[in-house]
Parts: structure tokens; C-alpha cells; sequence
């Protein structure tokens, strides 16, 4: 029986995550959209702020209730991701108590929100009974303060927020820290058409194992076509060594173009790191698999056809599929 979706979204404010959930919610179908803020409002009348001060500031801005200030005075960092940690960790009961009524219900529910915290949201405990997808949105710098300016032109405190871009930028970090702690995917939302493409690409998980087989210096074209035109995902990477009964496996999870172009622009400066993956190239015949997915089948089929057309695909499977035959690996 099919699960019901459980998406959770999470960034700092000004990333435009709001735009992003919506969209999705829309092309999966899910009627159910909610903002943590809303959240956060209800616990707020519920509990006073004499006896929770940071629920009762913003995300940006709990800090200034921390009591044990010089425990902190060596780090305002420190200061604002544990007012930040206070804030949100107030608000997460009720966030579970949410998705565990849509769970019960059987229902279809995009939630998103600052206080969405890797780590902080338990999200183990509705695994079994849903289809639970987390993700952290993040945007360079730049970006993020243009995006920022913006929204808070839109809103009653638009002078407050602009006040406090830098500690939004800190909560943005430390949200993109904790997600990389803890597996949970984060997404540079460079446009909403890329973003939604990543997204999908997980959530739906139209997926196969595809056994390539090209040099180092191939990858940037693979990585091209898998990631930069379909907006695919690489999962993981297995070697074909000779006398190893079973691949070389390595979980990759590569779904961010930059993050990948990143990985092949210090490969190409580090010529030692650059000689030890050649080798291990060289040891598999430069064959190797990934399990690839894409947000849908269509596009699965294409990035195989394009895959292939580009000389990447390595055209006899069946030999690596039953076990390495070390005398016939070519292509």
C-alpha cells in the first residue's frame, strides 16, 4: 500500500522556500501546506514568554534571550545558533504532533519552515508509516541578501529583518551544517525549475543501476548530463576490481552541479589526489556503476540515451552484472 508523503522543507528565511513548497505541493498533488511559523504562533498562546522567552522572538533574533550570554562571548556564532536552537526546539513537538495526525489520516502534507533542523526534527519514528522527505534549501551569499531585501520590503518588519541579514545568514549556515551531519539533502535553489527537478528526483526515486565505463577525466561530461541537464542524482559509485569477489561501494548521493564541478576543480588541482582516483580507474578498467535517479521515467530514459551516445555507457553489462571477468573488460 502506497505511503502517505511526508515533505519536509526547511532553509533560513529569504531562500524561498515558500515559493519552492508550493510549487511542489502542487505538482504532487497535496492539498495539505503548512508553515511552521503558523506552528509556532499556537505554541506561542499556549506557552508565555516569561517561561519561554526565545519562542517568543524571531529565528534571527532568540539569541537576545539566552541568559548565559558569556558563556558565548567568544563567539557570537555560538550566541545565535543556540538562540536559534532554543527558538526552534520549542516549535518541533508540534511540528511531530502534525505529521503524525497526517500520518494517522493517511494524508499528503508539505510542511515548511525555519524550524525544520536536521537533527532536531525526529523523523525516524515515521518511517515505517510514511514516505518522508527532508531537505535543506540554501542560495550563495549574494543571493540570499537580494532575496532577503525583497521579502522583507513585502512584510510589516521589513526595517527589523534587514537589521538582522547577518544572523539570518548564520542560521542559513548552520541549517546546511546539520543537514550535512545527518544525510538529509541540501539544494541550492539557484531557480525553482532546478530545484523542483532535485526534489522530485528524490522524492520520486525513479532509479537504475548503470554501469559506465570512461576515464577522470570523463567526469565533468557525466556529471553534466546527469545532474546539469535532467537534473538527476547520483547515488553511489562502484569499482570492478580484479580478484574482488564483490564492487568497491561507496555512497556519493551528488545531486548539486556545483558541489560537483567543486569535486572535479580540486581534483584537477590536486594532482596527487587526481593520480589516486586514476589508479583506482585503471584497476577497474575505468568500469564502474552508479544507481542514477531522475524525477521521472521519461527523463531516466533520455539521460541513459544521452549517456550513451556521449560513449559513457559501457555496452557489455551482463559480464559485470554476473561477477568481473578480468579477461574481457573492454568496451
Amino acid at each position: 500500500m502506497k505511503k502517505p508523503y511526508v515533505i519536509l522543507i526547511g532553509s533560513a528565511s529569504g531562500i524561498g522556500k515558500s515559493t519552492v513548497a508550493s510549487e511542489l505541493a502542487k505538482e504532487l498533488g497535496i492539498k495539505h501546506l503548512i508553515e511552521t511559523d503558523f506552528i509556532r504562533e499556537i505554541v506561542r498562546g499556549i506557552i508565555g514568554p516569561e517561561y519561554a522567552p526565545a519562542l517568543h522572538k524571531s529565528s534571527f533574533d532568540a539569541y537576545t534571550t539566552i541568559r548565559d550570554k558569556e558563556k558565548f562571548k567568544e563567539s557570537k556564532k555560538d550566541l545565535i545558533e543556540a538562540g536559534f536552537e532554543a527558538h526552534a526546539s520549542l516549535v518541533i513537538p508540534a511540528i511531530e504532533k502534525v505529521i503524525k495526525r497526517a500520518v494517522d489520516d493517511f494524508d499528503d502534507v508539505v510542511i515548511e519552515g525555519v524550524h525544520l533542523v536536521p537533527g532536531l526534527v525526529n523523523t525516524e519514528k515515521f518511517k515505517n508509516d510514511a514516505s518522508i522527505h527532508f531537505f535543506i534549501l540554501s542560495a550563495d551569499e549574494d543571493v540570499h541578501k537580494e532575496r532577503f531585501v525583497k521579502r522583507a520590503m513585502k512584510i510589516k518588519r521589513g526595517g527589523k529583518h534587514l537589521e538582522y541579514f547577518k544572523e539570518n545568514r548564520i542560521i542559513h549556515d548552520y541549517l546546511v551544517e546539520q543537514a550535512n551531519e545527518h544525510g538529509v539533502p541540501v539544494i541550492n535553489n539557484q531557480s525553482i525549475e532546478c530545484t523542483l527537478k532535485r526534489m522530485l528526483s528524490i522524492i520520486r526515486e525513479i532509479c537504475k543501476e548503470m554501469i559506465l565505463k570512461h576515464s577522470v577525466n570523463d567526469l565533468s561530461e557525466e556529471i553534466n548530463i546527469v545532474l546539469n541537464k535532467y537534473g538527476g542524482r547520483i547515488v553511489d559509485v562502484s569499482y570492478f576490481l580484479p580478484g574482488f569477489g564483490e564492487p568497491l561501494k561507496r555512497k556519493v548521493n551528488v545531486y548539486d552541479p556545483r558541489e560537483a564541478k567543486r569535486f572535479v576543480d580540486q581534483l584537477n588541482q590536486n594532482p596527487k589526489r587526481k593520480k589516486d582516483l586514476e589508479k583506482l580507474y585503471e584497476l577497474s578498467n575505468n568500469v564502474h556503476s552508479h544507481r542514477i535517479c531522475a524525477p521521472d521515467i521519461e527523463t531516466l530514459g533520455k539521460m541513459v540515451d544521452d549517456l550513451d551516445k556521449s560513449g559513457l555507457l559501457f555496452k557489455q553489462q551482463k559480464d559485470y552484472e554476473d561477477g568481473v571477468d578480468e579477461n574481457n573488460t573492454n568496451a
